[in-house]
């Protein structure tokens, strides 16, 4: 295969990793408890583990991107804020 289009640095393919390595942990925890248990959180509407998962990434991104706008390209900071910004959406959403 010719993966030339991409730039796989070292980040890039931690990034893919983690990823799939997220993906793959919520799918063994499904599996072993089933349903995820939905819950109303403060956004006021029904939230499984995956819903949860998903905002998290999603945020997660706009935090890295507003960091990249904002700050510059050392993004060490914007990780630890995603990592705090995603136990909060787990806990609270």
């Amino acid at each position: 295969m010719n993966f030339t289009w991409m730039a796989w640095t070292l980040p890039t393919a931690l990034f893919f990793i983690a990823i799939l390595t997220l993906i793959v942990s919520m799918a063994v925890w499904e599996y072993f408890s089933p349903g995820g248990n939905p819950r109303v959180g403060i956004l006021r509407f029904e939230t499984t583990r995956g819903d949860r998962l998903f905002v998290s990434l999603l945020g997660s991104a706009f935090i890295h991107l507003a960091w990249l706008g904002l700050v510059g390209p050392n993004l060490w900071w914007a990780l630890a804020l995603s990592v705090v910004y995603a136990i909060g959406v787990f806990r609270y959403v």
